[in-house]
């Protein structure tokens, strides 16, 4: 049986683009053809918590009040329980089917910074099953649920988070040392608490095994930070005008849901929040986000689907995905797929969307042990200015490391060596962008696969970029570039392609170059170059490590 399950593996790998995915009835998805999500639908009848006791003096908790008032229009058929303006203190939240948690304008949900109101529970993190503190807002196996209005929801971050003396000034830093906590042996880190601080020294504590109990878990806590909304296993989901801001961990997080709505949201973190993900949409069904801002410590919209054997085994990609007309400012990447996509990830529709500041705008990433497949990724009519590292980045070699080096800071270009192809083995195919300008970034195109699994199929069109260095292609086949336009400040060498074949380059226009191609490696073949002004270039081409001139065809 494994013996067929893994030919069946290799089959998959080997199977060509298809262009188009399929939906439900046969019907090719495309940006004419999009996936339909199903929507919410709520009474009118309103619960306003002030009824039930809420008192919107900061100090009051009003943890059982706002839930008689979810329970009390969930059991009468749902309808809209109103959080008033004011400021509203808090414990966990939890929602049920039917119910739309409306915040007015002025209002603030604040949760509370008390860790004892957050048991500690069997949830999730990063893609494995663990014990984590409750989240804030949490609902399971429920559905026909919403949150709306303009109204905002903090998290109360600051409490929960450890702090990198990197991403602080130095007034800053020591404003943050004064109020207390624990700074690492180093003294670059400030732990909030001595139970976070012991958390921080252990390998993977949260995850649940035989050996660890209670106590043990206890003694951790404060290190277990929760997601800020956690909806898990819920259908037909509504997220609509509220800001989500100051989350202990990530911020909005759906998991295994189906039929989710956000529009016209607002996640926001301080830019040096440890694990502050604005949005990740893990082994979803039926997506769209639209019309939303991010600005965020970490990734600001992403995709995944579970960690290594754990992700393979829940098996559910996340899948018919419509990010448009959306904004991230500071985040490690715009939109992204991975670490943590071992369940897979398809059909999957970015359009109109801009990345201002960001550490990266396109952001693809994995590494050996996840396994799973990404594919049938389709990117239009994106706006970068001003992104850090790499305007677009497809990176096998993923290391859980900040995506731009701190200052200080030494990284090591990591070890090639040549592995068997296994269920482990991450893959990367079938990607179409096309229509992206970008002004500014310190590399255009970054595309670094596995030498025993090449990222494939990836076709890019229409693309303007401005960026220190131009375009550097390791490992990957089938990969096509037209209508390409570089300003590139360093280009020694325009292309650097490392082990690249069936690379088409056609109509690419460049300021100038030193050199115009570096091509190395000895497993380079069906590198063409067509419809190019090679005037611009000093060097037209360099050849090292076993690459040789068979591998390159320039055409007039």
């Amino acid at each position: 049986m494994k013996k067929i399950i893994f030919s069946i593996f290799v089959f998959l790998l080997s199977t060509s683009f298809c262009a188009n995915a399929q939906s439900k009835n046969g019907t090719p998805y495309s940006f004419n053809n999009l996936p339909v999500i199903a929507k919410t639908s709520f009474k009118k009848d309103t619960f306003n918590i002030v009824k039930y006791g809420a008192k919107n003096d900061g100090l009051t908790l009003n943890t059982k009040t706002i839930n008689d008032a979810i329970i009390a229009c969930h059991q009468k058929g749902g309808g809209v329980v109103l959080v008033p303006k004011g400021m509203w203190l808090t414990g966990p939240v939890e929602l049920k089917s039917n119910v739309n948690l409306h915040l007015q304008a002025n209002a603030i949900l604040q949760f509370s910074s008390d860790f004892d109101q957050y048991p500690l529970v069997a949830s999730n993190w990063e893609g494995l099953p663990q014990m984590r503190n409750q989240s804030p807002l949490w609902a399971t196996n429920q559905q026909n649920i919403a949150i709306t209005g303009l109204g905002i929801i903090d998290g109360a971050g600051d409490a929960w988070r450890m702090v990198k003396k990197e991403k602080l000034t130095e007034s800053q830093w020591n404003k943050l040392i004064s109020s207390g906590g624990i700074v690492s042996e180093d003294k670059k880190i400030w732990h909030p608490s001595e139970k976070n601080f012991k958390g921080s020294k252990l390998k993977n504590p949260g995850e649940i095994t035989p050996d660890k109990t209670p106590e043990f878990y206890q003694s951790i806590k404060d290190f277990l930070r929760p997601n800020l909304l956690v909806f898990t296993s819920c259908k037909r989901i509504l997220l609509e005008g509220v800001t989500f801001q100051n989350s202990p961990a990530w911020n909005i997080h759906p998991l295994m849901c189906e039929d989710l709505t956000v529009r016209n949201v607002y996640a926001k973190n301080p830019w040096y929040a440890q694990n502050g993900d604005g949005i990740d949409i893990e082994s979803c069904k039926n997506v769209l986000i639209e019309g939303s801002t991010f600005d965020v410590g970490d990734d600001g919209i992403c995709i995944k689907s579970g960690r290594d054997a754990a992700g393979r085994k829940r098996g559910m990609p996340t899948e018919n995905v419509i990010i448009r007309n959306s904004t991230v400012y500071h985040a490690h990447g715009g939109f992204v797929i991975g670490s943590e996509m071992s369940g897979g990830a398809k059909n999957i529709f970015v359009s109109d969307c801009s990345f201002i500041g960001t550490d990266i705008g396109l952001r693809f990433k994995t590494t050996r042990g996840r396994g799973g497949v990404v594919e049938n990724i389709f990117i239009k009519n994106i706006n970068m200015k001003d992104i850090i590292g790499e305007a677009i980045l497809f990176d096998m070699y993923y290391a859980a490391v900040d995506p731009v080096p701190l200052k200080g800071e030494k990284r090591e270009a990591p070890k090639v060596v040549l592995l068997p192809v296994t269920e482990e083995t991450p893959v990367f195919r079938n990607f179409d962008i096309k229509n992206v300008v970008c002004d500014g970034a310190a590399k255009a195109i970054f595309v670094r696969g596995l030498p025993e699994l090449s990222i494939s199929n990836i076709k890019f069109e229409n693309l303007t970029i401005k960026a220190k260095e131009g375009i550097d292609i390791q490992e990957a086949k089938n990969i096509s570039l037209s209508n390409v336009n570089l300003y590139i400040s360093d280009a020694h060498p325009l292309i650097n392609i490392q082990n690249g074949n069936q690379l088409n380059f056609k109509n690419i226009s460049y300021n100038s170059a030193d050199l115009l191609f570096r091509i190395s490696g000895d497993r380079n073949s069906g590198i063409t170059l067509t419809g190019t002004d090679l005037s611009k270039a000093k060097s037209k081409n360099e050849f090292l490590a076993g690459a040789t001139e068979k591998s390159l065809q320039i055409n007039k």
